[in-house]
């Protein structure tokens, strides 16, 4: 080969090399990076019932990023352009940090911190999580200079809660699942806003009942600040045949809160008329609805 052709070829590789690094999923390793994004926690905020206490930023409480959640997506936007996918889980080696190369310039940076089954990025504003539970979000503009500089950021809650908690004395032996079907929320979400982004569909969960369990609990994403569901619980036996259902109408919920419906489950009673409202803290989770069936 002459020493010109290997000259030239050698130039369309060092070209190809050179803007490799600002397109596509590879990973950067963090020594060439410029932009390191570092996930400090999770940030929840106590429910405001116009105490002190609740308005005091020091009474926001903050756990570790493995504490919560065993999965997270980086992404990094260039307008309505993805430059960057990265996809951890818990047990990697730099579980909750990721270094990028980047240009100078702006971007959006969005962090989906989660414990389902997947993450699936279309754009900025349709995030789909997969098997919905407990999930997080950061999203930001981020500007990228001559400078490397890390990042720390922390996760808010983007999910709300539903719990049913069954006071029937013995429930029928011949019941193996509850079966959880509702609309009003979503499992897509934008990234901009931190609510759903989508307008119809069905959630579903099926969830095993074992002997003493009272307590049931899914997910979903609220689709504005006033969300509500229709939920209907199917009791199935092992066959997958109804034993009992309820449909309830007009749940309310609300991110980062849980909404708790208690009762007997397999009584056949006319339900109240007069729904009682009442208001519980659990935990990190801000107070939410507490309804009696």
């Amino acid at each position: 080969m002459s020493s010109r052709l290997l000259t030239l070829l050698t130039s369309c590789l060092l070209l190809l090399s050179c803007e490799a690094p600002y397109v596509g999923e590879p990973a950067i390793e963090e020594e060439d990076a410029n932009c390191v994004l570092q996930v400090t926690g999770f940030q929840v905020i106590p429910f405001d019932d116009g105490t002190s206490a609740s308005l005091n930023p020091e009474t926001r409480a903050e756990q570790a990023v493995t504490d919560l959640c065993t999965r997270l997506t980086f992404v990094i936007y260039e307008g309505e352009t993805k430059l960057r996918s990265v996809a951890q889980k818990q047990g990697d080696e730099d579980f909750g940090t990721a270094a990028f190369s980047l240009p100078q310039g702006k971007y959006t940076v969005a962090i989906i911190g989660y414990n389902g089954d997947g993450c699936t990025v279309n754009s900025l504003e349709k995030i789909t999580l997969k098997g919905l539970k407990d999930s997080f979000l950061y999203c930001e503009e981020l500007e990228v200079t001559d400078q490397k500089v890390t990042h720390d950021v922390t996760l808010k809650r983007i999910v709300a809660k539903f719990r049913l908690t069954l006071t029937d004395e013995e429930i029928p032996e011949e019941v193996r699942q509850l079966q959880f079907s509702y609309t009003g929320g979503c499992t897509t979400f934008s990234a901009l806003t931190s609510y759903g982004s989508t307008t119809s569909g069905t959630q579903s969960a099926k969830l095993e009942v074992t002997p003493g369990q009272r307590q049931f609990e899914v997910y979903t994403i609220p689709r504005d600040e006033t969300g509500s569901l229709k939920m209907t619980i199917s009791a199935l036996d092992a066959n997958g045949n109804t034993v009992g259902e309820r449909v309830f109408e007009g749940v309310p919920v609300r991110r980062n809160a849980i909404t708790t419906y208690t009762g007997n489950f397999f009584v056949n009673t006319a339900e109240s008329e007069d729904i009682s409202f009442g208001l519980k803290a659990d935990g990190a989770w801000e107070q939410g609805e507490e309804v009696t069936f």
